[in-house]
């Protein structure tokens, strides 16, 4: 999770177990727009059920999942309108859908696996990079990018519309350039974010993969909202060459975390951290070293 900076050093913020593992959660966001016919959106959605036990144990999963949450709160998951991912590795795309139960029919089978949609009704939000990307597995992980998560994706929704909507978002920096460490994006954020539907926004943030995005939306307290990808996806991550061992361009990655940061600072964004166990809601200001502080914001209704 910390790429190239040495366990002596994390280890002082971030207690590891005894098999080397930190803590980390699968957040997720549910919204419901205002309005006399509110729609329901989930942003992300895990790793969900489909894991075998081996690769639970790797990763230490629970048990709860995208879907349960969403009951929990007692909302139907068949009458969820969208669901937004921001890349599609398993542990972000994952709870998209689920293994059948017992009497169901299901959506989508391969060999003993049988899967059915999460939320049958929604349609579904991702990057054209992320989606041709997936389709080819290119990842520096080998697991990660799974088919029983991508092919259902395919199914047409109940009115025969397409069920996977694919966007095709700025890049921050021209393709083919080579920016240096502290080159700012010639466009601000306000002019590379792309309109999904009514209230909702995604950016581009290239670096743990080529397509992944952010997603932004403005809440009933007029907070705009950013979800944060795993461009930073814990607070303990806000340091300029705090990457990911497997981003596919840690360099990359680190650009959009400092564009990024300065956007949020400016912007005053409250960022939700994909991964963050503890304080996942923060806000970001600058600081006397030239950098930025992550600042944790309590959370209050309807949060």
């Amino acid at each position: 999770m910390f790429g190239l900076i040495p366990r002596v050093v994390w280890s002082k913020s971030v207690p590891a177990d005894d098999r080397n593992r930190i803590a980390l959660r699968h957040n997720a966001l549910l919204l419901e727009s205002t309005g006399p016919d509110p729609e329901r959106i989930v942003i992300e959605a895990g790793s969900g059920d489909k894991l075998d036990d081996k690769f639970k144990s790797i990763f230490g999963l629970g048990p709860r999942t995208v879907e349960s949450a969403v009951t929990d709160v007692g909302i139907d998951p068949e009458s969820i309108d969208a669901a937004l991912v921001t890349h599609l590795h398993f542990d972000h795309a994952g709870g998209l859908t689920r293994l059948a139960r017992p009497g169901e029919t299901p959506d989508w089978t391969h060999g003993p696996l049988a899967v059915r949609l999460t939320f049958p009704r929604a349609q579904v939000v991702a990057q054209h990079r992320e989606w041709l990307d997936a389709l080819a597995g290119n990842s520096v992980m080998t697991k990660t990018y799974f088919t029983e998560n991508l092919e259902p994706l395919r199914l047409p929704r109940a009115d025969g519309s397409a069920r996977l909507r694919l966007v095709e978002s700025p890049p921050p920096f021209a393709p083919g350039l080579h920016p240096s460490r502290d080159a700012e994006p010639v466009a601000p954020v306000e002019l590379r974010c792309t309109e999904v539907m009514p209230g909702i926004r995604v950016l581009l943030t290239p670096g743990h993969t080529w397509g992944q995005q952010a997603i932004i939306f403005d809440d009933a307290a007029g907070n705009t909202v950013i979800f944060t990808p795993d461009v930073m996806p814990t607070v303990h991550h806000v340091g300029a060459t705090y990457n990911l061992a497997y981003d596919v361009e840690p360099y990359t990655s680190m650009l959009s975390r400092r564009w990024f940061l300065s956007a949020a600072a400016r912007l005053n964004w409250l960022l939700v951290l994909d991964h963050e166990p503890n304080t996942p809601l923060v806000r970001v200001t600058t600081n006397d070293n030239g950098w930025f502080t992550l600042v944790p914001e309590a959370a209050s209704p309807p949060w």
